[in-house]
């Protein structure tokens, strides 16, 4: 099991490791945003599909509380998985997407 103080670096690593994954058309660059003063930690595609703006968030997590929050996740399988592999416990993982009276439903943290 993982300690809190190395969620952050945890979380960064997945991010990192989703970011090699590039989309599969258009000119779209893949950002990894990390701001461990504040435990905020971002992944965004920005770029061109043909004539299309690209820009936004793909993965979105922050560290409060000693907890990991799944703020937006736009990824294929999900993140929690990623995170529960690492060591993370489920009770420390909050699916932050879903609706605060949905969550005690998830099988992860509530808040």
């Amino acid at each position: 099991m993982a300690e809190v103080e190395e969620y952050p670096g945890i979380v960064k690593q997945i991010i990192r490791e989703y970011a090699l994954l590039k989309p599969s058309h258009g000119e779209i660059d893949v950002e990894c945003i990390f701001d461990d003063a504040v435990g905020h930690y971002e992944m965004m595609y920005t770029g061109w599909d043909h004539w299309r703006r690209v820009h936004g968030s793909v993965l979105h997590v922050d560290i409060r509380d000693g907890k990991v929050w799944i703020q937006f996740d736009g990824t294929e399988d999900g993140i929690a998985d990623d995170l529960l592999e690492a060591g993370i416990p489920a009770d420390h993982i909050v699916l932050a997407f879903h609706h605060p009276h949905k969550r005690p439903y998830t099988g992860f943290a509530v808040g």
